[in-house]
């Protein structure tokens, strides 16, 4: 099911042309700039208004893991769960250092493909191990966020590198919303923890995901704020700076791209380069249909079109493909998102070529003051 479309907005309306519509389409041109401003005001007042305790469920789980215990113990734990990410605890300090997440371990995996080591050592090395080799941390464990605006393709996007595994950014049950999109923004987070700091507990990790569908399922308001398309307001990214791969390129290849260009999923393109599907990091199939730590190793060379195969189709995810045009409005989307809950929609155009990629960061960070 699409959301509904609305007309994209004439391009010459940016041109003021002094004929004698002039004054008129400067009018336009300024309640347009009124709306989409009080939209904006509309939305901030409320993250501004709500806590990050207003998002959690009332009934819900949170994982901690002791840092002695084995990464790869950790995984399945956090596979069984059905969990993407949870914090640390190190004994010895008595303190949270950092979260670990499922491309965390795929990224590791990388590392032993890559470098030839002993890839059954997992099994029993422990996540504080891990996190305190340098070799791993300053390779698949160090994040690269590409510049805002800069192009992602080019070969000196000056890119820059954060390491999320030497310290832990957490929230106060108490902390609004805001500022908690704005820890997330300002730290290029994807998970954020939500303490009660008194006795250093941890109730749930949030994303942005969790805060948009709150957004969506309590915000009120009786004004059309929101009928400009997602495109005219620049909330994504567009043609030359999106990156898409091929579905017979293989996993290990497309998990690189991933990695080198900071991002958390790409869309898959078939033989006509329309889009076939959209391609996680955090898709744990190839590691489901592996015997061993080898054999998952092994499935690294599978191609995107075997893989994509053998996912599951009775289970619908945040991550599966959705879709929209550049003629979709932001209530279109926003009343979209509110049924299929999903963590990005790749815009195409009509012939199903990808033109741009809205992720559930752009739509929430569209309303963040100041934050880019």
């Amino acid at each position: 099911m699409d959301p509904d479309t609305a007309p994209i907005a004439s391009s010459g309306l940016g041109n003021n042309v002094p004929d004698q519509r002039g004054s008129s389409i400067g009018g336009m041109l300024h309640e347009r700039e009124v709306v989409r401003s009080a939209g904006r005001d509309a939305i901030s007042n409320f993250l501004d208004s709500h806590t990050c305790l207003s998002v959690i469920r009332a009934s819900g789980k949170c994982v901690v893991f002791d840092t002695r215990i084995p990464i790869q113990l950790a995984f399945y734990a956090l596979v069984e769960h059905d969990m993407q990410a949870a914090p640390l605890w190190d004994p010895s300090s008595c303190q949270f250092v950092g979260l670990l997440t499922v491309t965390d371990f795929i990224d590791v995996l990388r590392w032993y493909r890559r470098t030839g080591a002993d890839v059954s050592t997992l099994a029993t090395r422990s996540i504080a191990d891990i996190l305190s080799d340098s070799q791993i941390l300053s390779t698949v464990l160090l994040r690269h966020m590409p510049r805002r605006g800069a192009d992602p393709k080019s070969s000196n996007t000056n890119l820059q590198k954060i390491n999320h595994h030497h310290v832990f950014l957490s929230a106060d049950a108490e902390t609004t919303l805001k500022h908690a999109c704005k820890l997330l923004h300002q730290h290029s987070l994807d998970f954020l923890p939500v303490m009660i700091p008194d006795d250093m507990r941890v109730l749930a990790t949030i994303t942005y995901t969790t805060i948009l569908e709150h957004l969506v399922t309590h915000f009120r308001e009786q004004r059309r704020l929101f009928d400009d398309t997602v495109y005219d307001l620049g909330i994504g990214t567009y043609h030359e700076n999106v990156i898409t791969c091929h579905q017979t390129q293989t996993l290990a290849e497309v998990l690189h791209t991933l990695h080198i260009h900071g991002l958390s999923a790409v869309p898959v393109l078939d033989e006509r380069n329309k889009v076939k599907a959209v391609y996680s990091r955090s898709d744990i199939t190839f590691l489901a249909t592996a015997t061993d730590a080898q054999d998952a190793l092994s499935n690294l060379d599978m191609t995107l079109e075997a893989l994509l195969s053998q996912q599951r189709k009775d289970v619908t995810t945040p991550d599966v493909l959705h879709t929209c045009t550049s003629r979709h409005t932001l209530q279109s989307i926003f009343e979209y998102f509110a049924q299929w809950k999903f963590n990005r929609l790749v815009v195409v155009d009509e012939e199903e070529a990808v033109i741009g990629i809205v992720s559930a960061r752009d739509l929430v960070g569209y309303f963040l003051d100041g934050v880019v």
